[in-house]
C-alpha cells in the first residue's frame, strides 16, 4: 500500500487497541506498516519504550525543533509534540506504509505543511458517538448537552485507563484527565476533515478488545470496518465524511 495511513481521534478513544488488534488479526495488512514516532515531552507510561512509542525528550529540546526545517511542532493537551516529516518519505521509499496513530493536532500541522497534498493517504477519525447518535440527540425537544455527554463518556475511559496503569490517581492525573475529556468534543469538530469516520464506543482498556481473545461487540465491528477500508472495501460501520456543521 503506497499510501500514508492515518488513525486519529480523542484521547483514550481506542486508537492503540485498534492498531494492536489490526496487527494481531490482520497481519497481511500490517506487514509493511511502519509507525511514525513522534517526539513528546510527557513522561512515558508503563510499557512505553523510548524510540518505539515516542522519543521522550525535555520540553526545551522539542521547542527548538520549531525552527528546524522539515519538522512540525504542536501543543497537544498541555504536552508538546513534534514529528519529522521526512519519516513519511523514507518509509515510502523503502516500500513500506507510513502509519500515524495519534492526536489530530500534529495532523493539523501536517495539513498546513501540505503533506496530504504531497502523499496519497487514507485518513480515519474514531468518534465516541456515531453520526446517527449525534443527530438523534440534536433532534430531541429538550436538547442533550452533547459536549457534556462526550466529556462524560471519555472521562470514564480515561479514569479506567489511568487507574489500570497507576492504581491510585494523583491530583495531576485527575487534572490531565479533565483536560483530555473536555477537549474530546472540540476535537470531534475536526472529524469532517477526514475521509472516514468510525464510531467506537469500546475505548482503551475495554474488555471487548482482548479479554475473550477475539474482539467482540463494537470493538470487533470497528476493527473489521477499519480493516475493510484498508483493503478498499466499504462497511456499514463507517459514517462516511461528516459535514462541517454536524458538531457545533
Amino acid at each position: 500500500m503506497d499510501k500514508f495511513v492515518v488513525l486519529t481521534g480523542p484521547s483514550c478513544i481506542g486508537k492503540g487497541p485498534m492498531y494492536a488488534a489490526l496487527q494481531r488479526f490482520f497481519p497481511d495488512i500490517t506487514a509493511k506498516f511502519r509507525k511514525l514516532v513522534l517526539y513528546n515531552d510527557r513522561e512515558s507510561r508503563p510499557g512505553e519504550e523510548d524510540g518505539v512509542d515516542f522519543y521522550f525528550r525535555p520540553r526545551e529540546e522539542i521547542e527548538r525543533l520549531r525552527g528546524c526545517d522539515g519538522y512540525v511542532v504542536a501543543e497537544v493537551r498541555n504536552d508538546i509534540q513534534a514529528l519529522e516529516i521526512a519519516q513519511i518519505r523514507r518509509i515510502l521509499e523503502a516500500g513500506n506504509t507510513p502509519f500515524y496513530e495519534g492526536n489530530l493536532y500534529i495532523l493539523a500541522k501536517l495539513r498546513e505543511a501540505g503533506v496530504f497534498e504531497e502523499f496519497p493517504s487514507i485518513s480515519v477519525f474514531l468518534s465516541p458517538l456515531s453520526k446517527e447518535e449525534i443527530l438523534y440527540f440534536k433532534s430531541r425537544q429538550n436538547r442533550v448537552d452533547i459536549p457534556g455527554l462526550v466529556a462524560d463518556i471519555q472521562r470514564r475511559k480515561l479514569l479506567h485507563r489511568t487507574q489500570k496503569q497507576k492504581g491510585i490517581l494523583s491530583l495531576k492525573d485527575l487534572q490531565d484527565i479533565e483536560r483530555r475529556c473536555k477537549s474530546a468534543y472540540v476535537e470531534m469538530a475536526e472529524a469532517w476533515k477526514f475521509q472516514h469516520v468510525i464510531h467506537l464506543h469500546d475505548g482503551e482498556g475495554n474488555d471487548n478488545w482482548d479479554a475473550f481473545y477475539y474482539p467482540i461487540g463494537n470493538a470487533r465491528k470497528a476493527l473489521f470496518t477499519f480493516a475493510g477500508l484498508l483493503q478498499g472495501k466499504q462497511s456499514s460501520g463507517v459514517d462516511g465524511e461528516w459535514s462541517k456543521d454536524l458538531i457545533g
